[in-house]
């Protein structure tokens, strides 16, 4: 689910597209910046090109991120149009290396400008840092860069993302896709990953996920309408529906079902039981 933000972006990228030269081919003009609603996260400066990341939020944070690339050629100060690009971001701890869940980068409808996501598991610290490596093919030849990025912890400190081991003793990852919640039954998504090995981790499909959200401070109600989240091949996400009656702090609680119906993480919320082992938190 892209945020409404991304949405209005994506559409000027289309009309932006109708304005340019004939030819897909010629460079964007610098001055012609069909990204100038988002935020510039990196700026990576190697092989006489500039590597440009954008995203809607202020910085890499954990959970999901949505990243837009631009290269720029620094001979001709034109954007290039119709590259490949690759990504893959390494986690440097203290004893062990690992990656992360990530898309693939896509083409835009503006030619020289490329999309992906994703998904951190664990923020930067003072002794373990994340460094993201790009390899990108311009006409034939085949270049790389590596910096390092800083990845945040939530500025309000809530859930997003759940790193867990299921009962089959799979390793998962959980994360929710970024939305503005209202009062209302609100379009909800999420996308799940299992570990492989540590630099691999492959989308998860056919599960199914279970949502009970609720309000501690208000004696632990939920609210109607609520839908499960199911597979969507189309998108690669888990779609549903979140209601939301009132404002204030969710829990969303959470159940990770495997495609015979087996729980493989997360409780029924009873009487007795008032929270999941596996959840999200909102607050608005």
């Amino acid at each position: 689910m892209k945020t409404i933000k991304s949405i209005f972006a994506l559409l000027f990228l289309s009309m932006g597209m109708v304005s340019c030269s004939d030819s897909t081919d010629d460079p964007m003009p610098v001055s012609d910046n069909p990204l100038e609603a988002f935020n510039l996260t990196s700026s990576f400066e190697a092989n006489g090109h500039v590597l440009e990341l954008y995203s809607d939020q202020d910085g890499y944070f954990l959970g999901y991120n949505e990243v837009y690339v631009r290269i720029k050629d620094l001979a001709t100060e034109s954007y290039i149009p119709d590259a490949t690009i690759a990504w893959n971001p390494i986690m440097h701890m203290t004893d062990k290396t690992h990656s992360c869940p990530r898309s693939e980068i896509t083409a835009t409808g503006d030619a020289t400008v490329y999309k992906g996501y994703i998904v951190f598991q664990m923020a930067s610290n003072t002794d373990e840092y994340w460094e993201l490596n790009l390899e990108y093919r311009i006409g034939g030849t085949t270049y790389n860069v590596t910096d390092q990025i800083v990845v945040n912890a939530p500025v309000n400190g809530k859930k997003t993302v759940n790193v867990f081991t299921g009962t089959d003793n799979v390793r998962y990852i959980l994360t929710m896709m970024p939305f503005a919640p209202e009062v209302a039954v609100n379009d909800f998504s999420a996308v799940l990953f299992k570990m492989e090995t540590m630099m691999n981790f492959p989308p998860v499909a056919d599960h199914t996920i279970t949502i009970d959200p609720r309000m501690p401070s208000m004696g632990n109600h939920s609210s109607p309408n609520n839908e499960d989240l199911i597979f969507d091949p189309e998108s690669g996400s888990y779609i549903g529906k979140l209601s939301l009656t009132m404002t204030g702090y969710w829990k969303i609680n959470l159940k990770l079902l495997n495609d015979n119906g087996d729980v493989l993480k997360g409780e029924d919320i009873t009487e007795e039981n008032e929270e999941s082992s596996l959840f999200f938190e909102l607050e608005f």
